[in-house]
């Protein structure tokens, strides 16, 4: 009787071990292909501008991604109060475990104004991402030092 119990009670264990590793294994399956989409997102931070110091930077705007990780879109932005309408071109690498890195090219009529570096994760079944911006650049090459966040939803 003893060993039927502890057989039970191994078997009830492993079962409860691979239950509680399930989520985590479904969760962790995200590609370029699972986050292929619509996007809306809202941006907010902070900029340290030459001569300006810190200023107050707001976005809100909507992305079309592909299945190869590129992408194109456009945001309404707001940099120390001055605003303006801008054009994206983007790519990004998307990790197994829902991590992974976003370049986006930002230009305003045409011309490019900045590229923006940021670390990325996806959560609820590659429906909803989070991000923080990780460098921003200018066509010169003059890096700004910057707090942006990003979040962002698939339409």
């Amino acid at each position: 009787m003893n060993r039927n119990i502890a057989h039970t009670l191994a078997v009830l264990s492993f079962a409860v071990l691979l239950a509680a590793f399930a989520p985590a294994a479904h969760a962790a399956n995200c590609s370029v292909e699972t986050v292929a989409g619509h996007w809306g997102f809202t941006l907010s931070g902070t900029a340290i501008l030459p001569g300006a110091g810190p200023v107050l930077v707001a976005a809100v705007g909507e992305f079309e991604a592909d299945e190869k990780g590129n992408g194109t879109g456009a945001e309404a932005r707001s940099i120390g109060g001055g605003y303006a309408e801008e054009t994206l071109s983007a790519n990004w690498i998307v990790n197994p475990d829902c991590t992974g890195t976003l370049t986006v090219h930002i230009y305003e009529s045409g011309q490019l104004v900045r590229t923006s570096i940021a670390s990325i994760v996806f959560d609820r079944n590659s429906k909803e991402v989070r991000m923080v911006q990780k460098s921003l650049t200018l066509p010169d090459g003059t890096r700004l030092p910057v707090v942006i966040t990003l979040e962002g939803a698939k339409q």
